[in-house]
């Protein structure tokens, strides 16, 4: 899943500069793989949890990336990051983490650059319980019942398409922009205007 998201980011930013910002980061393993295929960029990668960047930290070290990722602790709420500063601003699975996804969105813009690219993944919301079980069914067959239930919390939690095309409208984001892309998966592909 991080190789998918890395090279389809990789793909959409192949003229963006190279001050790049993971939000979300986590263990850092995207930004780890965007820096083995493109060894031009450097990425600030943000995460409010410090136990996911001392994991990130270990991976980033064990990589010899420290000079090309820079961990960050931070909360997007804190307006802390420069604004109009970065070339690609990206998030793989955090928006459905939030209680008010519009404030992230609005700072993940505003951090931005004016022609700058937002690259954001998230799970989605399906219409019917019973294709949120088929895609339990399917992905976590072969997880615990706990496992599957961490699934099921995320699926319920996570926007629905429509709800993800109005908060982005709300934003001056077209709904073209962003849309459904695997089973589970949404993807914003938007290009800050000049």
């Amino acid at each position: 899943v991080n190789r998918l998201f890395a090279a389809d980011l990789i793909r959409e930013a192949s003229d963006n500069g190279n001050d790049w910002c993971d939000l979300g980061t986590g263990t850092g393993l995207i930004p780890i793989e965007i820096c083995r295929h493109r060894n031009d960029v450097r990425i600030l990668a943000v995460d409010a949890a410090i136990t996911m960047l001392e994991l990130a930290r270990y991976r980033i070290e064990a990589a010899g990336l420290i000079g090309r990722i820079q961990l960050h602790h931070d909360d997007i709420k804190s307006n802390r990051l420069q604004s109009d500063y970065f070339d690609c601003v990206f998030s793989n699975s955090l928006v459905h983490h939030l209680p008010e996804p519009t404030h992230f969105f609005s700072q993940a813009l505003r951090i931005l650059r004016p022609g700058g690219l937002l690259f954001v993944r998230d799970l989605f919301r399906p219409a019917q319980e019973s294709e949120l079980e088929a895609i339990v069914s399917q992905i976590a067959h072969s997880e615990s019942e706990a496992g599957q239930q961490l699934l099921r919390q995320s699926l319920r939690a996570a926007l629905s398409i429509d709800e993800l095309h109005m908060l982005l409208a709300s934003l001056g984001i077209p709904s073209h922009c962003a849309g459904q892309t695997s089973d589970r998966h949404w993807t914003l592909i938007y290009r800050k205007a000049t």
